[in-house]
């Protein structure tokens, strides 16, 4: 376990940065949606403060003193969105910290969030946005958040390095810290995320994947960064090995749930609402839990329609599958599977004590299947 660090470079309070390269709250803000009312603004209230250190820090690493490569690693800090790999760091972190306050009354932290948790949040934050960048060329996606992506604005060859300059920087950032235990949680996590990328592009058009395979792809591909998001911020905050253990559960059955809320948003979101191109899941021939639940209608008429019309050309799918999803149950499962994850995420955090930090981790796992983006 990562000990809680004192004398180490993140022994500064996260709200402590340098003011020249410090975010303000409605930067922060401003890139959670728009209006008042974005539900992520009063989720991430508790951690607001180091936040805001994490988007100063990231501006910060990603500078470069090559003027050519600038408005290239500036595009590239708009495309995380929201910011939710950090937020799940900083606020597993502050849980774990009261949870061992309330058990604990003598401990004498000075506060539930170190330089070290903004690092990591830093950290796990780049390693997300590469390999979204990646993901951009694998699906030629054109919008991610609303802003055209990487490849759609210079190329794809440009986008393959980005990412990897994002990969090298997190790694190079994660080791300044004295325990290297952080940085093998972040390098097996990116592993296993390309693992399950590799998986997914490998498995193209595979019409008789069945569910439990399906899922396991995911907890590589998207789960296995929320878990480690949750277990380092618990670790950086001095937790035991029961609570570190509790928030990675909470951490990989969220991360399920949500890319199971992902791929329906694929299928029946808003351009506008997700900003980013819809359908290209079902044109990249991924298999999503919708389809599998199509290919398994009980009507056998239905099933075969669903599969002749997934060995159409890509740019004929969409049309044909679409009207078969209606006349089936497959949104309904989907949202009953993902609603499943997110009662056990939270079962996994329910014995801590009542915290602002944990109320805001709970409201995450409702956001993550409720949301429109």
């Amino acid at each position: 376990m990562v000990p809680p660090s004192s004398k180490s470079a993140g022994s500064k309070r996260a709200d402590q940065s340098d003011s020249s390269v410090h975010a303000s709250e409605g930067d922060i803000c401003s890139s959670l949606g728009s209006g008042d009312s974005s539900p992520l603004r009063s989720i991430y209230a508790p951690i607001v403060e180091s936040l805001a250190a994490v988007d100063a820090r990231l501006h910060r690493e990603l500078q470069s003193r090559y003027e050519a490569l600038v408005p290239v690693l500036r595009h590239g800090t708009q495309l995380g969105g929201k910011r939710l790999r950090p937020a799940l760091l900083l606020l597993s972190g502050a849980a774990t910290h009261a949870d061992r306050t309330a058990k604990n009354p003598l401990t004498t932290e000075e506060s539930a969030t170190t330089e070290d948790h903004v690092v990591m949040a830093t950290v796990v934050e780049m390693v997300h946005t590469a390999t979204l960048i990646h993901d951009d060329v694998l699906d030629k996606a054109t919008t991610r958040r609303h802003v055209p992506t990487i490849n759609a604005r210079w190329n794809d060859d440009t986008s393959i390095l980005l990412g990897d300059y994002l990969f090298a920087q997190s790694f190079y950032l994660a080791a300044t810290l004295p325990s290297t235990l952080a940085c093998r949680l972040v390098g097996q996590a990116a592993q296993k995320v390309c693992e399950g990328e590799l998986r997914q592009v490998l498995g193209r058009d595979w019409l008789d994947i069945d569910e439990e395979t399906y899922l396991d792809i995911i907890r590589g591909k998207t789960a296995e960064l929320t878990r480690v998001s949750c277990q380092i911020g618990a670790d950086l905050s001095g937790g035991d090995e029961h609570q570190v253990e509790a928030f990675a559960r909470f951490g990989n059955d969220l991360g399920i749930a949500f890319q199971i809320a992902d791929d329906f948003l694929d299928l029946w979101g808003d351009d506008d609402d997700v900003g980013k191109t819809l359908g290209t899941d079902l044109q990249q021939g991924k298999i999503t839990l919708p389809l599998i639940r199509l290919l398994r209608h009980d009507d056998t008429a239905v099933a075969a329609a669903a599969l002749e019309a997934l060995r159409l050309p890509p740019e004929d799918r969409l049309g044909r599958v679409m009207p078969l999803l209606r006349q089936s149950d497959a949104a309904d499962y989907t949202r009953k599977v993902a609603e499943s994850y997110r009662r056990s995420a939270i079962e996994a955090i329910s014995g801590f004590a009542p915290s602002s930090a944990l109320e805001s981790l709970k409201t995450i796992a409702d956001f993550a299947v409720e949301r429109k983006f």
